[in-house]
């Protein structure tokens, strides 16, 4: 059989360019800002999916485990890192469901979540009747109730049995009219957690926040006297309180985007934010990624997630470790209720850079 020659070259060289062109592909797509692909299965490799299941991550101050509940209104388990076991730590008594799940500085948890769950009302019991509890890390008996309802998420002291929650007077979302961010200490002196000298540190009633819906987020490593908190009223924004003097400053000052702070870098310098700066529909919850804000009034701003690129999925929630080399969070559909996530995930912050090096 004869071969030609001309027209096998011009193969080879046809078979090599796609080959070039598709692993150039794969390469850039592997770099932050390129791809505009990543979905909850598909993403780069600085990032790892830890569960198939779970929302809301929480670390353990040495890092290896997460705290996270099931679903909204579930149990709360604990999964270590380096082995992949998940740990049930509610199965032991019954509950009406937890939201949210957080390392108190001893090691002991702080759980969020109703009394009982009404049946037909998830609503009610998200925004009304969600309650402060803790639970001892020795798992011996139920949680303790503290006696104060919370609106939304709390900021937990990674140093101190301190905790800031905001308290929101009316029925949300029919009402919205009157919100307090109060904080505490967790006292253990009779023997089990209560809290002492609470006390309202903020309000909405006046000012840039006046009528807008507040929530605390982090206190500030290495100055625990700040405190972020989301504001959300025309457009969400992150905010900065001295808690001694009571200055307020506006860091994000993106009346147009959605800007809801979240994990707080250990050096006190930089926090995450979920964002919708990059899209075009405005202040939604919905269209965001993550972003990494500087603590200042330089406006720095960097994309660290690009799952919102094509407008089908969301990363939220996220949270760093206390070394400040990991990143966790969870991905969702844009459609779905905020806190809604289906798994935790890795980002890893060394290979991430490297990463960008490569670009």
């Amino acid at each position: 059989m004869k071969i030609n020659t001309k027209k096998l070259r011009q193969s080879i060289k046809k078979v090599v360019f796609l080959l070039f062109t598709f692993l150039n592909a794969g390469l850039l797509n592997s770099q932050p800002g390129i791809s505009n692909e990543w979905t909850d299965n598909h993403f780069p490799s600085y990032i790892r999916r830890l569960s198939q299941f779970g929302e809301r991550p929480d670390w353990s101050q040495d890092g290896k485990k997460i705290l996270f509940v099931a679903r909204s209104f579930g149990d709360v388990y604990e999964i270590d890192i380096p082995t992949g076991k998940i740990t049930p730590l509610t199965h032991h008594y019954y509950h009406g469901g937890y939201l949210r799940a957080l390392y108190l500085s001893n090691g002991d948890i702080l759980l969020l979540g109703p009394k009982s769950f009404p049946s037909d009302n998830w609503q009610e019991a998200r925004f009304k009747l969600t309650e402060l509890w803790v639970l001892s890390k020795k798992l011996d008996s139920p949680p303790v109730r503290l006696g104060e309802f919370i609106w939304e998420g709390p900021a937990v002291s990674r140093t101190q049995l301190k905790i800031a929650w905001a308290q929101h007077h009316g029925n949300y979302p029919a009402q919205k009219r009157y919100w307090q961010i109060w904080v505490a200490d967790i006292d253990y002196s009779t023997g089990k957690p209560q809290v002492k000298d609470q006390r309202v540190v903020f309000d909405n009633s006046t000012g840039e926040v006046k009528g807008a819906v507040l929530e605390p987020q982090n206190f500030r490593p290495g100055n625990e006297d700040e405190l972020t908190i989301q504001s959300s009223n025309d457009g969400t924004e992150v905010l900065k309180l001295n808690l001694k003097t009571g200055e307020l400053i506006n860091l994000s000052n993106s009346p147009g985007s959605y800007d809801e702070p979240e994990g707080i870098f250990p050096d006190g310098l930089y926090t995450l934010v979920e964002s919708s700066r990059h899209s075009k529909k405005g202040s939604t919850g919905s269209s965001i990624d993550i972003y990494k804000l500087k603590l200042d009034n330089s406006s720095t701003w960097e994309r660290i997630t690009w799952f919102n690129e094509n407008g089908e999925f969301k990363a939220t929630n996220p949270v760093i470790s206390d070394d400040g080399k990991f990143m966790a969070f969870m991905v969702a559909r844009v459609k779905e209720m905020a806190g809604i996530g289906h798994g935790i995930y890795i980002l890893d912050f060394e290979k991430y850079e490297q990463a960008k090096r490569k670009k």
